[in-house]
């Protein structure tokens, strides 16, 4: 391992590509310490401190580790990258059922350009919309901050300021994650939406520290020692399933065109395991606490007792949070995975599953064989996204330490390393050097 990262700075192409790459994450971090104009730090922390107590906390939270903690200090890049990722989920579902743009999705390199350039401007739209309601929010919120003013001077020139500053941010961290990818290593948006994760590190540390202090005597040694076996399985387990497939076997049969003679080759389809990710968390995560967020400026009871029983620590909220995950697993994996074009593609080309006829049989078989390998996968993304409810629970360590134990950020985190270290490997392995892992090779998630 030590030698492979030595060998990376021997060569100069992927020496200025690291380089890059560290760089342009090392900007945006700095971009996270930019204060928004017109805002009371001091408030605006109290009034974090408030919503966290309350059942709005948990989404807010939520978006604020997607954007590395500049949501909770509201800088430039207080939006982060979630209008993009949004952005990008509504365009590839809306792929899925509008034909123009499931044709323009398969006009190759061209195709994929545009519809990229619409994923920027619904990007664009979704930040005006998003920045102009947290201004709003700022001016007014409520019950959770009686006798301070988060604004300074609030009115018109205020929400036109804020709505310029966080859009401005969040498209200029497209930019610096579109840098990345071309002139860096790695997926650029990925790595950001990792480096955010990461940044949160130093402050579970300090928890840690704290609680293993003389003075508290809060968390034992042996529990300590749990955790970190805890730790290593659950990476390995996210490593596990994030790299798992099932290959299914395909034949070419044998073509003479002229004097040339074409196929014969055996091949494998490789189904995923776990197809999506993060983001049925995401769409689960979305749902379930929308409740929650509306009681929070709704002084109603019975909505408010409605609200409550969908926060984190009730059991309704565990099984509905499982449940909600394992459906958009299945819902995202039937929207990206379509059998009947693959069998087709497969009839066109001479392919053949062995001991499949060609046409329906094949279409029906990927489909069983894709319904329940996504079960195994949903089952897991469901248990690791409940995980740090139990953890909290279980060991009594406050959530942001829980939360290294499974959730989005342990999926996303693993994920982005293993995609950056197949790459940098690839690159490693074009000049002759040796990968990672002697006698093994790196997969990614793709």
């Amino acid at each position: 391992m030590i030698g492979a990262l030595q060998n990376i700075f021997k060569i100069p192409d992927l020496r200025r590509k690291v380089m890059v790459t560290l760089g342009l994450i090392a900007v945006y971090r700095l971009g996270g310490f930019i204060p928004t104009p017109g805002i009371d730090s001091q408030a605006l922390a109290e009034f974090f401190k408030n919503i966290a107590k309350s059942q709005g906390g948990q989404i807010l939270g939520i978006m604020n580790m997607f954007s590395g903690g500049s949501l909770e200090k509201l800088t430039i890049f207080a939006l982060g990258i979630m209008p993009y990722i949004s952005s990008s989920i509504i365009i590839q579902l809306l792929t899925a059922v509008i034909p123009a743009l499931e044709k323009l999705s398969k006009e190759g390199k061209a195709g994929h350009q545009k519809i990229n350039q619409f994923t920027r401007y619904a990007t664009v739209g979704l930040a005006i919309i998003q920045s102009y309601f947290i201004a709003l929010w700022l001016e007014h919120p409520g019950r959770l901050l009686e006798g301070l003013s988060i604004v300074s001077h609030p009115g018109l020139s205020f929400r036109f300021l804020t709505v310029i500053t966080l859009t401005t941010g969040t498209i200029f961290i497209m930019w610096l994650g579109e840098q990345i990818q071309e002139r860096g290593i790695g997926n650029g948006i990925s790595l950001i939406i990792c480096a955010g994760i990461i940044s949160s590190i130093p402050a579970a540390l300090q928890q840690l520290f704290l609680l293993m202090s003389p003075k508290t005597r809060q968390l034992h040694p042996f529990t300590l020692l749990i955790m970190a076996v805890l730790l290593f399985a659950v990476i390995f387990a996210v490593i596990m399933v994030t790299q798992g497939q099932r290959k299914i076997p395909v034949q070419y049969a044998r073509r003479v065109v002229g004097r040339k003679v074409f196929g014969g080759q055996s091949t494998y389809i490789p189904l995923k395991v776990d197809t999506s990710g993060v983001i049925a968390i995401i769409f689960a995560q979305s749902i379930i606490l929308f409740p929650a967020t509306i009681a929070s400026f709704i002084p109603n009871a019975s909505f408010q007792k409605f609200a409550n029983s969908l926060t984190r620590g009730h059991i309704a909220y565990t099984l509905i949070y499982a449940l909600l995950i394992i459906f958009f697993c299945y819902f995202y994996t039937a929207i990206v995975f379509n059998p009947k074009d693959i069998s087709d593609n497969m009839k066109k080309y001479g392919g053949f599953i062995p001991g499949i006829r060609p046409g329906e049989p094949t279409t029906e078989f990927l489909d069983f064989v894709m319904t329940r390998i996504t079960l195994a996968g949903a089952l897991f993304i469901a248990v690791i996204a409940i995980l740090p409810d139990f953890i909290m629970a279980w060991l009594n360590v406050p959530y942001l330490l829980a939360s290294f134990f499974g959730g989005t950020g342990i999926l996303i985190v693993v994920g982005v390393m293993l995609d950056t270290l197949k790459q940098i490997e690839s690159q490693l392995l074009m000049r002759n050097y040796e990968g990672f892992i002697k006698g093994a090779r790196i997969q990614g998630r793709r």
